[in-house]
């Protein structure tokens, strides 16, 4: 099983314009995202996938393997597709986010530890919650599984919603899980998903794994227990 690790890095964004770049004590954030990747035991290869020249010529810089891409793509999933058809060899694609420099490698090995079961076609990672904080968060994504911790939905409201108890003891009550948002998908998988058109579910909440699970695929999760810091605003930098 030959596996493909992608890191889709653009250099626009509304909360932080070029934070591929930013540097984190004597690295850049897009580096610092590559050389973890690189720990993880189960990518065959790792790759960069941005539309600018600036991030290229950064990866270029510190001996790191990039593609240029298109400008339009609306997601990493999407960027992460057309890679892929540059390496047709590769089985398995994971989808490594830009945001996290410290992204733990065991992470990234447990996602693509799904695969070892025959029939797989996306996977994912859960983690559970334990405050409160994060359960009535709508900016972190819920998901509820089944009895085969496949994904059975996701969403930025709080999930299941438990009827008969109040809302100050959900946790004693329930586990609850929040998504983390590292994907692996099947090759043939990712191409087929990226020419799906967006789902109702996506458009709602706003999350495009919706869209998978709404035209009848299944996403395998794993349980971790790590826990990763995403970049999303300058603010952001002093949690690291």
């Amino acid at each position: 099983m030959k596996v493909l690790g992608i890191i889709p890095a653009r250099y626009a964004s509304t909360r932080f314009p070029g934070k591929p770049l930013v540097d984190i004590q004597g690295k850049s954030m897009i580096q610092r995202v590559y050389e973890q990747a690189l720990k993880a035991t189960s990518l065959s290869k790792v790759v960069v996938a941005t539309d600018n020249e600036l991030i290229a010529e950064a990866v270029r810089n510190f001996g790191g393997e990039f593609v240029m891409t298109a400008p339009a793509h609306q997601s990493g999933t999407d960027r992460c597709a057309e890679v892929s058809r540059h390496f047709p060899d590769y089985d398995i694609v994971v989808n490594i986010q830009g945001d996290e420099p410290f992204i733990d490698p065991k992470q990234i090995d447990l996602v693509v530890s799904c695969f070892e079961q025959n029939g797989i076609q996306l996977a994912t990672l859960v983690k559970a919650i334990h405050t409160n904080d994060e359960l009535f968060n709508n900016n972190i994504p819920k998901v509820v599984m089944n009895s085969k911790q496949e994904a059975i939905y996701f969403s930025r409201h709080t999930i299941p919603y438990l009827r008969n108890a109040e809302k100050e003891q959900w946790l004693t009550a329930h586990q609850f899980y929040k998504h983390i948002g590292i994907y692996g998908y099947h090759a043939e998988t990712l191409q087929e998903i990226t020419k799906l058109a967006p789902s109702s579910l996506e458009i709602a909440e706003s999350l495009e794994q919706l869209r998978w699970v709404e035209n009848g695929y299944t996403i395998q999760t794993r349980i971790t227990t790590i826990e990763t810091i995403a970049i999303d605003t300058p603010e952001d930098l002093h949690k690291i």
